[in-house]
């Protein structure tokens, strides 16, 4: 695997460059070719960041893991790059029967349906959506105290989303119908 490193607020060291190329090496094997990957180490107050993204063909393989120990937060980003591994190949499996971009024999099976359980539909909420400029939905999420909000946008007549960032700026999603 090809990584590209980054840091922001903070310089990479030859030490924590290696560690991080052995301990993603460990999903080389699941690759049959040579896969790109970037890495992003980043410090924010006490908290030690890393971002991974794996490029494969078809789709993207990301983590972003946070602790108080860099080298922490790289065997969890590695741990949950390997289950979503697993996930892409169940995916392929029920999609294709080739294995085209991963090689199967090195991934391990999901569990079967019964031995965890999957994440269900709890809650239906339904709601009048009300025209209305994106700063005012900004203002309408911040007093209910949401990460989002659904509104229509008053501009262009269309449903759209405001979301907060974890930079803690603001986001608009705005569909194409």
């Amino acid at each position: 695997m090809k990584l590209n490193f980054t840091g922001k607020n903070m310089e990479i060291t030859n030490a924590l460059r290696d560690v991080t190329e052995k301990k993603l090496g460990k999903l080389d094997k699941y690759f049959q070719r040579d896969i790109e990957g970037n890495v992003t180490f980043s410090s924010e107050k006490n908290r030690k960041i890393i971002e991974v993204t794996i490029n494969l063909p078809g789709t993207i393989i990301r983590a972003e893991e946070s602790t108080d120990d860099m080298y922490a937060s790289i065997d969890r980003a590695v741990d949950v790059l390997e289950r979503q591994i697993r996930k892409h190949k169940t995916k392929l499996q029920k999609r294709y029967q080739n294995n085209e971009t991963i090689r199967f024999e090195n991934v391990l099976p999901l569990p079967k349906e019964e031995e965890y359980e999957k994440p269900r539909l709890v809650k239906r909420k339904r709601f009048g959506l009300k025209p209305m400029s994106s700063e005012e939905a900004i203002l309408q999420m911040e007093l209910l105290r949401h990460n989002f909000f659904v509104f229509l946008d008053a501009d262009n007549d269309g449903v759209s989303i405001v979301y907060k960032r974890k930079d803690g700026d603001y986001g608009l999603i705005e569909p194409e119908l």
